[in-house]
């Protein structure tokens, strides 16, 4: 789960962590109050959408009086900001962050990531703050430091030096850095986050440490935990196929191809994005029915993949452990009639009762593909997915 800027500077100040004030408004004239408020002689007014690159797309502006700050405001408020993380359709911009201006005299890049190849936790640091990190590790590559941390023993004196010094601090910025990373591991820990950032973190011109911008995203599994952070969740800022299929519990994550997905089992899911992709195709989605599927789920499942316009095909890959193929089978066979799906379809049943799943199927005369293996399902609906383009 994903928060706001103003969201994860909140906790990252309960935390210890430093950061400019700033107010929250969802008007021009609650922005200008915002700064009257905050009494800075200059003000940095901030779109907050979950997205990164605000400040390329215009959606961070400053203001050197209550009257700019409500003027700018006006002109960020209900634009739909377009950056290399929205994509090409954007997100409404419904909220702005007033935030008191600084001047910094460096500009840092920090954060914690859940290194899960080693099952340990990552320091990344770079004295390129301010960019994006991908941008910098594909540019200049030693720039960037990492020291990982067993969770088991915690962070340790030695590695905050190793960064510290790393980043051309001095030892005063050393010892404010053991202060704040003390408080950010603490974060982490203690939230189930995965990811904890701050680019950029700068070095005031009074040697102070402060998080200019704050990102946090936390481990859905975890948050049943973690009531106050789950009430910063911003539906209006999810897709909403995903916010539906939570409420039904069904795992799904929109991608950006024209192969709709219907699997059950995360695993089998990963591998049935891999085949469609060797093969030439592009998943529309990652969709997980989960080991209770039903012809319900399966349903459901089919109207959220059909929601997606730019789906061209659509291939159900059961593989029945626990799930019973035949049971699969009626879901479809029910979707098919009552939502009249207009694209080819290919479906792949083995294991438990596949022989009467695809006997059901056969029976019901759908205009559908069968398939024995997954190698054979992914050849049959990338086809059936370029002919659609076509």
């Amino acid at each position: 789960m994903n928060v706001h800027e103003y969201q994860a500077k909140g906790l990252l100040r309960a935390y210890g962590v430093a950061v400019p004030p700033g107010e929250l408004a969802t008007t021009p004239a609650e922005a200008q109050e915002a700064m009257r408020r905050l009494g800075a002689p200059k003000v940095v007014i901030k779109a907050q959408v979950h997205a990164g690159g605000r400040g390329r797309a215009g959606g961070i502006q400053p203001a050197a009086s209550p009257a700019e700050a409500r003027q700018k405001a006006s002109e960020i408020l209900g634009m739909n900001l377009v950056s290399h993380q929205t994509g090409p359709e954007g997100k409404l911009v419904r909220k702005v962050y007033v935030e008191a201006a600084c001047e910094p005299q460096r500009e840092l890049y920090l954060a914690i990531a859940l290194d899960r190849s080693r099952e340990e936790l990552a320091l990344i640091a770079s004295s390129e703050g301010g960019m994006d990190i991908e941008e910098v590790a594909r540019r200049t590559p030693e720039r960037i430091l990492r020291v990982f941390v067993d969770p088991n023993l915690g962070l340790w004196p030695h590695q905050v030096r190793q960064i510290g010094f790393g980043l051309g601090l001095d030892p005063e910025g050393v010892g404010r850095l053991d202060a704040l990373l003390a408080g950010l591991y603490r974060l982490f820990v203690e939230k189930d986050a995965s990811l904890a950032e701050i680019n950029p973190l700068v070095v005031t011109r009074s040697g102070e440490l402060l998080a200019l911008d704050g990102k946090l995203n936390f481990d859905d599994n975890a948050l049943y935990r973690h009531p106050d952070v789950a009430a910063l969740r911003d539906p209006e800022e999810e897709d909403p196929r995903e916010r539906a299929a939570r409420e039904i519990d069904l795992a799904y994550v929109g991608l950006d191809g024209d192969i709709g997905c219907l699997v059950n089992g995360a695993g089998l899911a990963m591998a049935t994005l891999d085949v469609i992709q060797l093969c030439g195709g592009r998943p529309a989605n990652f969709l997980d029915a989960g080991g209770g599927a039903d012809e319900q789920k399966v349903k459901e499942a089919f109207k959220l993949i059909l929601r997606d316009e730019k789906v061209r095909a659509i291939l159900v890959n059961i593989f029945g452990g626990i799930v019973r193929c035949d049971l699969i089978a009626e879901g479809v066979v029910a979707a098919a009639r009552e939502l009249g799906i207009g694209v080819p379809l290919v479906v792949r049943l083995q294991g438990t009762r596949s022989e009467e799943g695809r006997r059901l199927l056969a029976d019901a005369g759908l205009d559908l593909q069968p398939a024995d293996t997954l190698r054979e399902a992914a050849e049959k609906v990338v086809a059936a997915a370029k002919r659609g383009r076509g």
